[in-house]
């Protein structure tokens, strides 16, 4: 029989991610204040036998984060720590979100390069899991790191770079909790600058055909296709001399707020109560978002509000595999069943050479799937990724995916080169779970 304190105990410890698709009951939570109080108790962990993972705001929809164990939340480890203009570097603590990195680096006249398209994440959930906006030559987040640390098995603290530890550090920039707990990331920086976003509508057929011209010809280009139609919206991002004209408070509103958050979910809803209704909903939605353009600073530009909750597939694929792939994604939609109300985002991203990048050794493009909440997505998914797969697909590291180490083994070149360092750096496997034994093998 479960007493009351107990039962209360439980829902305190219970954790589940931002979609609702993960849950995890760990043994205990820690907060740690300082590098050494996160030493103390992974020590004290691994001497009692308990596996630790760190979880930041739960933006992944893998059980990447999840354990039984000891589950550490890094946010009171927050904050930029030291900036080095001459060496045009910031120091952040892990557990600072994103939002509040852009923020502070605003203020100070500095940016990031490139960022994904929203900023809820903490920095190092984002960069372990291969978080990444799009960019013809400018690439992920994990990719703008310069020097990590982390605290190891044994409670160590490890300091990583080029020339410190540099094989850590290789592969410990998108580590996906395997290798150790960040405390800390120094993140190439910029003096602040203006981007011009071009959002416009175009036609399915003619985005495809045009898509090697779009992304020889911006900095950053990317878009949605909304399935059931012929219908996409662009978004080209370059970098502006200004002056800055950003959207209008009533403009932004309109199409931020009421279009890309409170229509888009009541639409959901209705989409989800009434599937029929969907191809439908699909078209006038497709139709609802106008051509516009805007100047601002990088994270104003790069970043939305994303308050519709979803699950989310995402695969990179070889930049020269994408065309044919999308369209054969538009193919399979179209004579089946499925009734899809989210668009279907395209991405890309230069090569990188972190180990177990996405980008890894090859110029990639992004096509990430979704469904809403609570809808049934295992149908869809299961089609995407067998489209994905065929064409040499490497998952995101956090969102959902049924691959396993042999797979991933064959789709990674420096995939054991990953494996050796873990077995060399957690051989206890400390920071072990189901997710990264299926994905790294056991």
């Amino acid at each position: 029989m479960v007493t009351g304190t107990a039962a209360q105990k439980h829902r305190r410890t219970a954790w589940r991610n931002w979609a609702g698709n993960v849950s995890a009951t760990p043994a205990r939570v820690v907060t740690p204040t300082s590098v050494g109080e996160l030493q103390e108790a992974v020590r004290r962990a691994a001497g009692e036998g308990l596996r630790v993972k760190a979880v930041g705001t739960g933006h992944s929809f893998t059980a990447a984060a999840a354990t039984d164990g000891v589950l550490v939340r890094p946010q009171a480890l927050a904050g930029i720590l030291s900036a080095d203009r001459a060496a045009g570097t910031v120091t952040v603590a892990a557990g600072t979100v994103l939002k509040d990195l852009n923020l502070a680096l605003a203020a100070q006249g500095l940016s990031l390069t490139n960022m994904g398209d929203i900023m809820e994440q903490t920095v190092s959930g984002a960069t372990s899991t291969g978080t990444h906006g799009t960019g013809r030559d400018s690439a992920s987040l994990a990719a703008q790191i310069r020097a990590l640390e982390l605290v190891t098995a044994d409670g160590r603290l490890l300091t990583c770079s080029e020339k410190e530890n540099p094989e850590v550090f290789a592969a410990a920039r998108l580590g996906i909790g395997a290798l150790g707990i960040v405390t800390s990331l120094t993140f190439a920086v910029e003096p602040l600058f203006l981007l011009t976003a071009r959002e416009e509508p175009m036609g399915f057929d003619r985005v495809t055909a045009e898509f090697d011209q779009h992304v020889a010809e911006n900095e950053h280009f990317e878009f949605y296709w909304f399935p059931h139609t012929g219908n996409c919206n662009t978004k080209r991002n370059n970098r502006s001399q200004g002056p800055a004209a950003p959207p209008g408070a009533l403009s932004a509103w309109v199409e931020d707020e009421l279009l890309s958050n409170g229509a888009f979910q009541a639409v959901n809803s209705l989409g989800r109560a009434v599937p029929a209704a969907v191809p439908a909903i699909a078209r006038v939605a497709s139709r609802a978002l106008s051509a516009r353009t805007y100047t601002d600073i990088p994270y104003k530009v790069f970043t939305s509000p994303r308050r519709v909750r979803f699950v989310e597939m995402e695969y990179a694929l070889p930049r020269e595999r994408l065309v044919e792939a999308l369209r054969e994604l538009k193919a399979m939609v179209e004579r089946s069943p499925l009734r899809i109300s989210f668009p279907v985002e395209v991405r890309t991203a230069p090569a990188d050479d972190i180990t177990l990048s996405t980008a890894s050794g090859r110029e990639s493009a992004y096509i990430a799937v979704h469904m809403y909440r609570g809808t049934p997505y295992q149908a869809y998914f299961t089609a995407a990724e067998r489209i994905f797969t065929a064409h040499g697909g490497r998952p995101h590291w956090g969102k959902v995916h049924t691959r396993d180490a042999e797979y991933l083994a064959e789709a990674y070149p420096r995939f054991a080169e990953f494996t050796a360092l873990r077995d060399r750096l957690d051989p206890d496997r400390v920071f072990g779970n189901d997710y990264l034994r299926r994905v790294l093998g056991a």
